[in-house]
């Protein structure tokens, strides 16, 4: 199982607006690069990105959470 770590404290977004789906559901192949969520910080949105292929499993950090550095994000195999 490979975990996404977040890169910076902040909010955690696993969709890119209210009204849409999740970047990614169970199942989805990931790619290197691919965007699996948003982590906001001061209205200033980052994007979270897979660093390697695989298949998502799931988010870890729920929806529009409160996040550290090194919180697990989502799980990947």
């Amino acid at each position: 199982m490979t975990e996404i770590q977040s890169p910076l404290p902040g909010t955690f977004y696993q969709k890119p607006s209210p009204e849409e789906p999740p970047f990614k559901s169970e199942g989805d192949a990931v790619t290197l690069g691919d965007v699996i969520g948003l982590v906001e910080v001061m209205k200033t949105f980052i994007q979270v990105q897979a660093e390697a292929d695989g298949i998502f499993v799931k988010y870890v950090a729920e929806d529009a959470s409160p996040i550290m550095a090194g919180d697990v994000l989502a799980e990947m195999k």
